[in-house]
């Protein structure tokens, strides 16, 4: 990424005590660097929500980044340098589950979604988007992150929104006492929001994408893009060219273009 980032996290603290826009507090921090301008650093909201922030010097527009179900850790840290390198916004990706105790295992942060609530996620993208400092933020958001992304649309803090993957339909095994569903908050709202989907993707079936597109929400579909395409290239059904037409597109509409 060009830069040389020193990164320290802390344990998690406390546990999660308002949904609102929360100061945040500060865990560590790398020396400013004068050749790009760029300050990276480890920060918590002060409810204990962890972030991933990177501030660009005199930006204008900040980006938020909701994480998929694996949550914060070396990818989206490297995303967000990407992004704040490449399209010269302020980036801050929020931790998903800062109250859970989660290993890389996949059945248990799907069972941990269920727990979840719209007003605790809602509202730590809210107070990211507040501790970026800038008059504009966008929000981009990847598989459970991109369905946050739908359910932000009405909420009126983003100007821009770009859900990679997101769930149009709650899936059954997450659906919880906090959780709503997707699609009518995008309905409300989806002039700020691009869709990016994959046409192989069995987290967004034909018939769910066709009532996001009936919603007037603009799609970019790829015909043969399965479910995570786009943001980690480790992943076997990677597609490095449809991953670098959709997050020029992405880089586009987050920067109002």
């Amino acid at each position: 990424m060009g830069t040389s980032v020193f990164r320290r996290i802390c344990d998690r603290c406390g546990q999660y005590r308002c949904c609102g826009r929360s100061p945040p507090r500060r865990l560590s921090r790398c020396p400013y660097n004068d050749w790009n301008k760029v300050t990276t650093m480890r920060e918590r909201l002060e409810n204990g929500t962890e972030l991933e922030v990177v501030r660009v010097a005199g930006s204008t527009r900040g980006l938020v980044v909701a994480p998929d179900i694996f949550g914060l850790r070396p990818l989206f840290d490297d995303l967000v340098q990407r992004f704040a390198d490449e399209w010269n916004m302020t980036t801050i990706a929020v931790e998903p589950f800062p109250t859970e105790s989660l290993t890389a295992d996949i059945e248990p942060r799907y069972e941990a979604v269920s727990r979840l609530t719209d007003d605790r996620v809602l509202g730590d993208l809210a107070a990211a988007a507040d501790l970026t400092g800038c008059d504009e933020v966008s929000l981009v958001g990847f598989c459970l992150g991109g369905m946050h992304c739908f359910k932000a649309a009405d909420q009126g803090r983003f100007d821009r929104i770009a859900s990679f993957y997101g769930m149009i339909r709650l899936p059954a095994a997450w659906n919880g006492p906090g959780q709503s569903e997707p699609l009518p908050h995008v309905a409300a709202s989806p002039d700020p929001v691009l869709a990016i989907i994959g046409d192989l993707d069995p987290y967004t079936p034909p018939d769910a994408v066709s009532d996001l597109e009936a919603t007037g929400t603009q799609v970019v579909r790829y015909s043969d893009a399965k479910h995570g395409f786009a943001h980690d290239s480790s992943r076997p059904d990677h597609r490095a060219d449809d991953a670098a037409d959709a997050f020029a597109r992405v880089g586009e509409w987050v920067r109002g273009r």
